[in-house]
């Protein structure tokens, strides 16, 4: 009993159930199994205790990860040739319960395997997550500093309105619609000293032109109109100031509609707005 006891607890079985004995030993477990039935009923036990393990641990996979797998195999198994291993000349003796050990051994490595697939499934979904966020975060960034830039630019502009009120170097003209447009007014800055020329397009109530036409900046100088540029009404506009051609002399103001890029002269019917310049 002692000497059965020695050897239950020396772990040679538990070795011999996950198959880590070389044939001599198997055998010799197998013998003492045999003849001892404590020696038997533990080997049992053990088995059964792998057995239980295996199953508890083990993951049920959903049908569609199982398809996806299987799909990804498929064209692995047509591209892989079949071996026929070499017939031994002397056939080892197997362990009888060598067939209950490789059920369990296969069952632990399903489950690892599908446990595997699902973490990585996971990990996969978490970084497309992490990476949607980035860039949205992006996104959301790139607006932010566009509209820090607009908010610059308006106050850059803003203040260079009040320099030029303050300047008396700098005309301001407010042109007025005509019979065409009577709704219409314009906003003309006009530097007598540097001869710049500046539209407030925040304060242009002009019709929306479209693709075809657009609005010309004319000078009147010694009774002759003077091209000044072209430009378009937008109301979506996020530049406030537009400058146009600079001009030394300048009796009046007055806006065109013209074709698209402008005209050698102007077309008189389609005067919008119109002023005089204050000496």
């Amino acid at each position: 009993m002692e000497e059965h006891k020695a050897y239950i607890e020396s772990g040679i079985l538990e070795l011999y159930v996950m198959g880590q004995l070389s044939a001599p030993e198997m055998l010799e477990v197998e013998q003492r199994a045999a003849a001892s039935p404590e020696i038997r009923r533990e080997l049992e036990a053990i088995e059964i205790a792998l057995e239980r393990y295996a199953l508890t641990n083990a993951v049920e996979p959903s049908e569609d990860l199982f398809n996806n797998i299987e799909a990804q195999l498929k064209p692995l198994a047509q591209v892989i040739v079949p071996i026929q291993a070499p017939r031994p000349l002397v056939q080892p003796s197997e362990p009888k319960s060598s067939g209950k050990f490789l059920q369990y051994a296969l069952a632990a490595c399903v489950a690892l395997l599908f446990v595997s697939a699902i973490a990585l499934i996971n990990a996969h979904s978490q970084l497309n997550k992490a990476e949607q966020q980035i860039i949205a975060l992006r996104t959301e960034k790139d607006r932010i500093a566009s509209s820090m830039n607009v908010l610059k630019q308006t106050n850059s502009e803003l203040q260079s309105v009040a320099d030029m009120v303050e300047d008396p170097n700098w005309a301001i003209v407010q042109l007025d619609g005509t019979k065409t447009s009577p709704a219409s007014k314009m906003m003309v800055y006009w530097n007598r000293k540097s001869q710049d020329v500046v539209l407030d397009k925040s304060r242009m109530k002009l019709p929306e032109n479209d693709e075809a036409h657009q609005y010309q900046l004319w000078a009147l100088v010694g009774g002759k109109p003077v091209d000044l540029g072209v430009f378009d009404m937008k109301t979506d506009a996020a530049q406030m100031l537009l400058k146009m051609k600079e001009i030394s002399k300048a009796e009046a103001f007055a806006v065109t509609l013209e074709k698209r890029g402008g005209s050698e002269n102007p077309t008189m019917e389609n005067m919008v707005v119109f002023a005089g310049v204050s000496i």
